[in-house]
């Protein structure tokens, strides 16, 4: 069976290395995490809710009210 190139397409050897630099770099950027004040943004945009599930509610965990 003859193989059909399709013109301006990336071969499978381009694709597999394209695929490996952007695995490579996105474990790069997940390694690092999420930064503490990214973090306390998110708890405080999720609402009482979510911080309550997270055990973020300082006031029971400290005797609080």
């Amino acid at each position: 069976m003859k193989e059909v190139k399709k013109q301006g397409g990336l071969n499978a050897e381009i694709q597999s290395r394209i695929g490996h630099q952007l695995r490579a770099m996105y474990d790069d950027v997940v390694r690092q995490g999420v930064p503490d004040r990214f973090a306390e943004l998110i708890r405080k945009l999720d609402g009482p809710e979510a911080a309550a599930q997270a055990g973020g509610n300082t006031d029971k965990n400290n005797g609080g009210s």
